[in-house]
């Protein structure tokens, strides 16, 4: 079959980055083609407000100083940086990822996603403007995208910034367009008049729990609560409201992702322990896109806090509604922490949204099959 690249986040230390890249890797591998990841050059951010252009030693050691700066446990703090150090040697190999980067080889198929990969509007270095994510100057004979997301880039934004024609016009020159939202779906309609197919992100389409024979079993010795968000992200009232919500009902908190103030525990494990950790946990907090997803495929009960765009500040609040009206789970979601005891208090259809997942599988499988070959 064909040698198939795929250009995404999967150098980025992040549990949903590994685990959606993993995901897609094994869906195409199950089509019978030779799968490897694709790097790109990362460019000088658009937006230069706050935007970060120190090279990625000193970024490392801000970040490393910075957590040091948030309210938490200081063998958490220790423990999170050793994470994070330690996370592309241990877990890469896994993606078949190596050190050295393979920028641009010949391909009969290139595929661009999942994840963020056309949020180009945005002050984050570690991605910044890179045209290498929109196509430009690959060597594939065939070049598609899967669950591709715009994230908080907007037509307006382009506009603003002097990138909707460059944009527009490389978007144009893929043979099939798959995206993951309502924005991403409306900009490519926008910029290209063309009508892209919706499908979820691969971490949801691949069955992982029936395919993947990674996820170790895991026997906890107290009943606990998943707090999954990332550093800094949940503010000192939320936390102190979990931290009583969790002792009232008598569980301890794991931080997973993140560390927090109110967490007993940060667990350091693998991508595949995180969801063995979903699976036996008595139910979720989470202001993340994967961590909901992860929820939803542990079959846990859980909330998500939404967090409105400020700005150029970062907001989650298009993506995860557009994701959890997809899985017909909206009121999972709310802005107040003190939501989140009535909210996990409900059950959850599990067999519907199982449902949705199954047609959406399928739906997956017959796009990559079709548009690979």
């Amino acid at each position: 079959m064909g040698r198939v690249g795929i250009m995404s986040m999967q150098r980025i230390a992040n549990y949903g980055s590994f685990l959606q890249a993993y995901a897609l890797k094994q869906l195409i591998e199950d089509l019978g083609h030779e799968v490897e990841f694709v790097d790109y050059h990362v460019g000088i951010p658009v937006v230069k407000e706050n935007a970060d252009n120190r090279n990625k030693y000193a970024r490392k050691l801000e970040k490393g100083l910075e957590t040091f700066r948030y309210k938490a446990p200081l063998s958490h703090k220790l423990a999170f940086i050793q994470y994070k150090q330690s996370f592309g040697k241990k877990y890469m190999p896994m993606l078949g990822v190596a050190g050295e980067m393979n920028y641009n080889p010949k391909l009969d198929c290139l595929v661009i996603g999942s994840d963020e990969v056309f949020n180009c509007i945005q002050k984050n270095s570690n991605v910044g403007y890179s045209l290498e994510l929109f196509g430009k100057d690959n060597r594939a004979k065939k070049l598609i995208t899967y669950a591709a997301s715009f994230g908080n880039t907007t037509v307006e934004k382009l506009e603003r910034y002097g990138k909707k024609t460059e944009i527009g016009d490389l978007l144009k020159r893929f043979d099939h367009i798959s995206v993951r939202d309502m924005n991403s779906g409306s900009i490519v309609e926008t910029l290209t008049g063309r009508t892209p197919v919706y499908h979820l992100d691969p971490v949801l389409t691949y069955d992982y729990f029936r395919c993947c024979d990674k996820i170790p079993e895991i026997h906890a010795a107290e009943k606990y609560l998943i707090l999954y968000a990332y550093s800094g992200r949940i503010s000192e009232a939320e936390a102190d409201w979990i931290d009583a919500y969790a002792k009232r009902k008598k569980l301890k908190v794991y931080a997973i992702g993140g560390i927090q103030k109110c967490a007993d525990k940060f667990i350091d494990c693998s991508p595949f322990e995180v969801l063995a950790y979903f699976k036996n946990a008595e139910e979720v907090i989470t202001d993340t896109f994967h961590g909901s997803i992860f929820s939803v495929i542990t079959h846990c009960r859980f909330t998500t806090l939404v967090r409105k765009s400020v700005g150029v500040s970062y907001g989650n609040e298009e993506k995860l509604t557009d994701l959890l009206d997809r899985l017909k789970l909206t009121g999972r979601m709310t802005e107040n922490i003190r939501d989140v005891e009535k909210i996990n208090s409900c059950p959850i259809d599990f067999l519907s949204v199982d449902t949705i997942l199954k047609q959406q599988r399928n739906h997956a499988e017959k796009y990559l099959r079709d548009s690979i070959k």
